[in-house]
């Protein structure tokens, strides 16, 4: 195929042509005006010129046809996998690659939208497509076919948008009055504090409208915690505890319908981080000691902990007959610290502190209740602790977690990390622990004492037991059976880590799940579940992973550290997994919390519809009846249109595009064409002008 041009490549700038033009045009009229012979060929003269200054030539290209771009946008969203849709987008694809094939010069372009679920983004078919046509030029795309649900959700704001003039079709899968029940959350707190209510905000919708009430099951960490009854639309506030730090999952789930398309969307996760609110600690010292400024500097650091010191000024031994509430730079206020206030404290700290009659029985009473509900009491024993007056012999050693045998340690010794205390990871990787001994300065007391409950994480002389920690019903307890270790803070031939100590012995206290010794976790890494076991066990058994749709696997756990598991295990599926080894469980959520792509599953035809209408497409459902079983309209193809489908018939757009494979160019006024229409004209303007200039003289003869 050959067409024509003409195309002109100036001798002198544009400005000097056009003054050469605009003098030839005056030259001309002045000749017309005075009525010259011969003005006309001058004209012409001046003209060829000009024409021979603009160096025009004869362009002829040699094109080739180019065959139509149309794209086939196949959706392979979450959404998609619902019911027949997989089914009949499959036979769509197939069939209408078929049909634009057949009919001739059509480049067919195959684009799958990819799975965008765990970018929490939904269905973006208009950005696939961008990608698949990145490298088509706009006038070469003949249509757009997209096989889909309709459930699309970067549909461009108008045709503009687009960046092809070209008719878009869109083929819905699934089936006409579809019904689905869902939770839709309209307010859901990322964190909240430790102990207080957080509130979720929820409806409960049902594409049916039906007004019949629903169950609501509430579970936090997998454990029930509210059943609720809730009216289809109606906005429902759910109260949830903040139990512990650090992520609390709370499920929310109503039942499935028979008849619906998925229960995928029933349930609603929710992941609220626990933190915890300025800590309140009590730290009651027996008497002054080198020890006391220890304890109070470390928790005076933290600006997070809220700190109630009170010290026993005389010691037991002194008797001077001062009665008790003289001593004090104010009043002890027992009654409140101990009796109405005891719950409004994270942590007790009772620093070599004996039994002397500061506080009545009942006191103690109250102590041992807090713990069990829930509280955390450390005990920095010193000398008394073994003695008659010593705490052991109070109500709290009911609680204590070891008993002393009456004797007392006081030469140098080193403490040392035990057994189990290289598993626990409240001493495990302490700071200079790797070597023997350990690279800490030595103590020189201990009470020594036989563990009753719990695990002894640090040994001191002769490898009795030096740190003790013991759960107490809801609460915990440690007991340090020494009170020198104000000499590793005050660096005493080295110092110890006793900052690391305290702080991850604190944290342990308040249930921090970092520091818990035995526990579960799961960790989410792309598509793959990261599990961990730590345990104070010499064995643990492997963990049963349940998956979203219900699927069970076994994971065998590998040591990685002294008591710590690991394995790993890909996630198949998006959604919400439950890990159990009979024991312990955790949840780990793959992908978003609540994906996009599930939130509305419905299959539409009107999310499209303007678009597609607007480029003269169309929109029509292709399911024909049960098993996948789908009907398609006719493909043809059609010059420039406002229509380009119908009831049953979808049209792409034959653009005619056309590629250069060849150009020849023949000059018009260079060369000896050009001299000859230049010459010519110059000669026949004199042979004019001398015929005029002779007949007048014959006529005077």
């Amino acid at each position: 195929m050959n067409q024509f041009n003409l195309s002109f490549s100036p001798l002198l700038p544009s400005f000097v042509l056009i003054g050469f033009g605009v003098l030839a045009l005056i030259i001309v009229a002045l000749g017309f005006y005075a009525r010259r012979r011969g003005t006309w060929l001058r004209a012409l003269g001046l003209g060829l010129l000009l024409l021979a200054l603009a160096d025009p030539s004869l362009v002829r290209e040699d094109r080739a046809g180019l065959k139509d771009v149309v794209a086939v946008v196949v959706d392979q969203s979450g959404s998609q996998t619902i019911g027949e849709r997989q089914a009949q987008t499959e036979k769509a694809s197939e069939a209408l690659q078929k049909d634009l094939k057949a009919l001739g010069n059509v480049d067919v372009r195959v684009i799958d939208s990819g799975r965008m679920d765990t970018q929490d983004d939904g269905t973006r078919l208009f950005s696939a497509l961008n990608a698949g046509l990145a490298d088509v030029p706009s006038e070469r795309i003949g249509g757009v076919f997209m096989i889909t649900d309709g459930l699309v959700d970067d549909i461009p704001a108008n045709v503009d948008a687009l960046g092809f003039k070209a008719p878009l079709h869109a083929l819905i899968t699934g089936h006409e009055g579809e019904r689905d029940r869902r939770i839709e959350l309209l307010e859901a707190p990322r964190f909240g504090i430790v102990g207080k209510d957080q509130t979720i905000e929820l409806r409960v919708l049902d594409t049916a409208n039906q007004p019949e009430p629903v169950v609501l099951k509430v579970r936090r960490d997998g454990n029930p915690v509210a059943t609720l009854i809730a009216k289809p639309g109606e906005r429902l506030r759910v109260p949830v505890r903040i139990e512990h730090g650090g992520p609390n999952v709370v499920e929310l789930e109503v039942e499935a319908l028979p008849d619906e398309l998925t229960a995928i969307n029933n349930k609603a996760v929710v992941t609220i981080e626990g933190v915890r609110d300025k800590l309140k600690v009590l730290l009651v010292s027996g008497e002054p000691h080198a020890g006391e400024r220890m304890w109070r500097n470390l928790l005076k650091s933290d600006a997070n902990v809220d700190l109630v010191h009170f010290t026993i000024l005389r010691p037991p031994e002194k008797q001077d007959g001062t009665p008790i509430n003289e001593l004090s730079l104010i009043a002890f206020p027992t009654a409140d610290l101990f009796g109405r206030k005891i719950k409004e404290f994270d942590l007790i700290v009772f620093d070599r502190y004996s039994n002397q009659s500061v506080l009545p029985m009942v006191y103690f009473d109250n102590i041992v209740r807090y713990v069990r509900e829930g509280g955390a009491l450390l005990l920095a024993a010193g000398p008394d602790f073994s003695g008659p007056d010593g705490l052991y012999y109070s109500p709290l050693g009911r609680i204590a977690p070891a008993r002393p045998d009456g004797g007392l340690t006081e030469s140098p010794f080193r403490a040392a990390i035990s057994k189990e205390g290289a598993k626990h990871p409240v001493t495990r990787g302490l700071p200079g622990a790797d070597q023997t001994p350990p690279a800490w300065s030595p103590w020189f007391r201990q009470v020594n004492a036989e563990v009753t409950r719990g695990a002894s994480i640090l040994d001191g002389a002769d490898q009795k037991p030096l740190l003790v920690l013991s759960r107490e019903g809801k609460g915990r307890i440690a007991l340090l059976l020494s009170d020198q270790m104000w000499l590793w803070s005050r660096g005493f031939e080295g110092g110890g880590p006793y900052l690391d100590l305290l702080r991850r012995l604190a944290h342990w206290l308040m249930k921090e799940p970092e520091l818990e010794e035995e526990a579960l976790r799961a960790n989410v890494r792309g598509q793959k579940i990261e599990i961990e076991r730590q345990s104070l066990l010499a064995e643990v058994p492997p963990v049963k992973v349940t998956a979203p749709s219900g699927k069970e696997t076994s994971v065998t756990l590998s040591p990685a550290e002294p008591g710590l598991w690991r394995a790993s295990v890909d996630a198949g599926e998006l959604g919400l997994y439950r890990l159990s080894d009979g024991t312990l469980s955790v949840l780990a959520n793959v992908g978003p919390e609540n994906p996009r792509e599930f939130q509305d599953v419905v299959s539409t035809t009107e999310r499209l519809r303007p678009l597609a209408e607007a480029t003269g497409g169309m929109v029509r459902r292709i399911a024909s009846g049960p098993n996948g079983d789908i009907s398609l309209p006719r493909v043809v193809a059609m010059r420039e249109s406002r229509v380009y489908g119908g009831s049953d018939y979808a049209a792409i757009r034959r653009n005619g595009a056309s590629e250069v494979k060849g150009v020849g160019v023949t000059p018009l006024a260079i060369g000896l064409l050009g001299l000859l229409a230049l010459l010519g004209s110059v000669v026949a303007g004199w042979l004019y002008e001398g015929r005029g200039e002779k007949r007048p003289s014959a006529k005077a003869t």
